[in-house]
């Protein structure tokens, strides 16, 4: 059965569909010696080569699996950068025929939960807007946090790519010059959290996620390490999107 080259690629675990795209436009993608062409269909028979290496492509659909992953302040959620700091995908596991996929980042000062798959379309349905998935964080905030800066939070505040909002907030502990709080939010925006608090002149000293969906990072995780879910755990992250 033939599929696009693009969604081959990204339920492999290759690259992502715009990744493919991307490289389609640059012409490094060649399928049976030919430059493809977006939005080409191919089989799992065909000679796949990204940049003149060729790419193995198994015969039916993978097992889905899904890491949990704890990450440390310092580390980088991509593969890599030039100034070489440390990637959270140096500690994960060897994977065979594939890579792992990141479901959403964390940026290098925010710590705690990150998901792996090794599926693209899996990773694309929980990253999907569409999916309406809880993240929820925990912070500490610099600066007095009254009542009325908390409903302008729910309610939403102006970013500079539009308005956003914390679906809950619930007040922490308290002590002379900061507090903690724990939020929850549906979107997985470039540093949202981060924005939002300082959209109303607070500073965040420390941010962590602590849950994705029904999925709660467990205390038994340390920092830098992983776990591999259940398939019990990988549906308590949001049911009806394994069954798409």
């Amino acid at each position: 059965m033939k599929e696009r080259i693009q969604k081959i690629l990204s339920s492999e675990g290759i690259v992502s569909r715009r990744q493919a795209e991307n490289l389609i436009r640059e012409g490094r993608i060649k399928v049976n010696g030919l430059e493809a062409i977006l939005g080409m269909s191919i089989s799992r028979h065909d000679l796949i080569e990204i940049d003149g290496k060729k790419i193995e492509i198994s015969e039916g659909k993978k097992a889905l699996r899904v890491l949990m992953y704890n990450k440390k302040i310092g580390e980088i959620s991509t593969t890599k950068d030039s100034l070489d700091r440390p990637s959270v995908f140096q500690s994960l596991p060897k994977i065979i025929n594939g890579k792992w996929i990141s479901v959403g980042r964390l940026d290098i000062n925010t710590s705690g939960l990150m998901l792996f798959t090794n599926d693209g379309k899996f990773a694309n349905k929980l990253m999907h807007p569409s999916s309406n998935i809880e993240r929820e964080y925990v912070a500490r905030i610099r600066g007095k946090v009254e009542t009325d800066h908390i409903r302008e939070l729910l309610e939403g505040v102006n970013l500079e790519d539009g308005k956003a909002s914390f679906s809950d907030i619930q007040p922490g502990r308290k002590g002379k010059t900061n507090q903690w709080f724990a939020m929850v939010i549906m979107e997985g925006r470039t540093r949202e959290v981060r924005r939002m608090w300082e959209s109303l002149g607070f500073a965040v000293s420390r941010l962590k996620r602590v849950r994705i969906g029904g999925l709660f990072l467990p205390a038994n995780i340390k920092q830098g390490n992983y776990k591999e879910l259940s398939e019990k755990e990988i549906k308590s992250i949001e049911p009806q999107l394994i069954s798409q």
